[in-house]
């Protein structure tokens, strides 16, 4: 067998219903067609779930994923992917999280975890090196997220470990539960949801070993490579300074920021929101893994007031957005507590943020009674019962009970004609950037694997708004200033190369921010040629990408998705009612049936069913056998 340099070699089996822990070795032709991370777990995904298996019962897989680059060393490099079949869309789940769980977890031997079956009791799953145990976790239950990892490190002697869990969210099975490593979230998809229905409370890791590159002096000298890219471009700086609310203002100005749950793409409050959370809740950049260069992660708190909130990793755009402009709350300061609130109880921040839009409208529009919270208060603006609200979706009491389940699910549950306001592609709720900006974005949205993904469609945003091509014009990208943002027609080869070269890092085990300071496919390769002794090229990874899209893809076919899937709400198509762009046209979505079909054509998939051609799959080397 070919030596394998780059991985730890083995995945980790570990059956929840027996106890079994067994460990398989890779081999090197079986992992390189898919290279690691969300391109192997697909695979083993596609393979090991049967068909139309319930994602909260024994048969799905829960599966952490790292890739062949995820290593403290290398520019982003502190990543973890968790993987199953999502409960909140019934297809393709991922989710990453930047953390020194994933490192941590190569180091101790393993490129992969698989959690299968279902504990008859509350577990917490340790691994030490060769050493697996199952202990009782029966203890973590009910606790907020950070309680629950200073127990594990005070009382179960776990110091210098990196932790998971899940928080009650994932407990009461919410559908857009979080897996969490301290304040930071693997989100959207419900892993934590899935966790939860395994009775697994925390994984915990510590490893002791390194991998071994197959060229030191080589990989050495194309991780300094990487660092010295990253150190001289010019959108470093705006990333350490600001993190990601930097952006927070301009989406505003330029119809990016869904607003009064998608009625509306500007707010025109962007400059006041922005100021106070730099003026008030910042209180520095952060990293969410060691090493990290860039540190977009903030520190952020409430230091006084009704929403005092202690310093913590928190203030993401997504989440801000998602309780400020999507609900009308221009109270700032209760937006970052309900962030910290959603972290320590386990769940979705974006979705959790939707569903409370959602919630407003139903009973603006009269069809659930303004009472439907003990008499609460439930109009537009009204931040005091944000908290309330997200304490009763994590704890299912309630309204809470309907909105866990997602917007798509409540709707179905509450008729009257609340589906139109139900905002979600493939059953994910909307996240804060909106395709009335770009037109890009509105195909990249529905055509996402995991659903309306606020992470795979980002670069779509830049592409269009700020003519970034992420170094992927050599790959076939279209000049970027060829397009005005809200054309059209040509653009779906932009959105497929797109979508491709933004999948890269999650296959590859790192952040994607990287992509937009300099980080491209060629010195991934470079990277990658060097720790694993294969002859890697850019074009290569950039296959690999596609293979990757093209088998999550047949996964969702087999699960009964097609061509109305990929549909965008009409709401997200039409023209704003109100704001800045309620006079402009053009930011509708005119002709997504258009869009679509050139993006089918690209992708090489039948343009009635959105399923990939026989042709494309061959000439992808998919084998038949995996989709029989």
């Amino acid at each position: 067998m070919e030596k394998l340099f780059g991985y730890a070699g083995k995945i980790l089996w570990i059956d929840l219903t027996t106890g079994e822990v067994s460990r398989e070795e890779i081999s090197a032709g079986e992992i390189r067609p898919w290279l690691g991370g969300t391109g192997y777990a697909a695979r083993l995904l596609f393979e090991g779930v049967p068909s139309g298996t319930d994602p909260l019962g024994p048969g799905n897989y829960f599966i952490l994923a790292t890739g062949p680059l995820t290593d403290n060393m290398v520019p982003g490099g502190g990543s973890l992917s968790v993987c199953c079949k999502s409960p909140l869309t019934g297809g393709w789940g991922e989710a990453r999280v930047g953390c020194d769980f994933g490192p941590e977890l190569k180091r101790s031997g393993y490129d992969f975890v698989v959690l299968h079956g279902a504990s008859d009791r509350p577990v917490h799953i340790v691994i030490t090196d060769e050493k697996v145990e199952l202990r009782n976790g029966s203890f973590l239950y009910g606790r907020p997220v950070l309680e629950r990892e200073k127990l594990l490190r005070e009382d179960e002697g776990l110091e210098g470990y990196s932790i998971l869990t899940i928080g009650p969210g994932g407990e009461n099975r919410v559908l857009f539960a979080s897996v969490m490593v301290g304040h930071r979230a693997a989100g959207r998809i419900g892993a934590g949801a899935v966790l939860g229905s395994k009775n697994v409370a925390a994984v915990s890791v510590k490893g002791t070993g390194r991998v071994q590159p197959a060229h030191p002096s080589a990989w050495m000298e194309s991780v300094r490579r990487a660092h010295r890219i990253v150190k001289e471009s010019p959108n470093t700086p705006g990333f350490t300074e600001l993190g990601t609310m930097g952006g927070y203002e301009n989406s505003d100005r330029i119809g990016d920021l869904p607003t009064k749950n998608w009625q509306s793409n500007s707010w025109g409050k962007g400059e006041a929101v922005s100021a106070h959370f730099f003026g008030k809740n910042q209180v520095s950049s952060a990293g969410c893994y060691k090493g990290c260069p860039m540190k977009c992660g903030r520190k952020v708190h409430v230091k006084e007031g009704q929403w005092k909130t202690p310093l913590h990793d928190g203030g993401e755009y997504e989440t801000v957005g998602s309780f400020t402009a999507y609900v009308l709350n221009e109270d700032v300061d209760c937006a970052v507590h309900c962030g910290y609130l959603c972290n320590e109880l386990g769940i979705d921040t974006i979705s959790a943020g939707a569903a409370i839009g959602f919630l407003f409208e139903c009973v603006e529009k009269g069809i659930l009674q303004e009472d439907a919270v003990n008499g609460q208060d439930l109009s537009w603006g009204n931040g005091k019962v944000l908290p309330l609200l997200i304490e009763m979706i994590a704890r299912r009491e309630g309204i809470g009970d309907i909105l866990a389940d997602g917007v798509k699910r409540a709707a179905q549950r509450i008729g009257g004609g609340a589906e139109k306001f139900a905002v979600h592609v493939k059953g994910l709720e909307g996240p804060c950037h909106d395709p009335r900006a770009g037109k890009t974005l509105a195909v990249s949205y529905g055509t996402a694997n995991r659903g309306m993904c606020h992470i795979h469609p980002l670069e779509t945003v830049a592409y269009d708004c700020a003519h970034l091509d992420f170094g992927l014009s050599s790959f076939g990208l279209p000049d970027p200033g060829k397009f005005e943002r809200w054309d059209e027609e040509g653009k779906g080869e932009a959105v497929r190369i797109l979508q491709d070269g933004g999948a890269l890092p999650d296959i590859l085990g790192t952040c994607k921010f990287y992509m937009y300071v300099g980080i491209t496919p060629h010195e991934y390769a470079a990277m990658l040629s060097a720790l694993t002794g294969w002859d890697m090229s850019g074009e290569e990874l950039m296959e690999t990408a596609e293979r990757v899209t093209n088998m999550q893809r047949l996964f969702n076919c087999r699960e009964g998705f097609g061509r109305e899937d990929d549909r965008l709400p009409d709401r997200v198509r039409s023209i704003p009612a109100f704001g800045k762009y309620a006079e402009s046209p053009e930011s509708a979505v005119r002709n997504y049936d258009l869009m679509l079909d050139e993006y089918y054509d690209a992708r090489g998939w039948d343009r009635k069913t959105g399923a990939p051609l026989k042709k494309t799959l061959q000439r992808l080397g998919i084998r038949l056998k995996h989709i029989a």
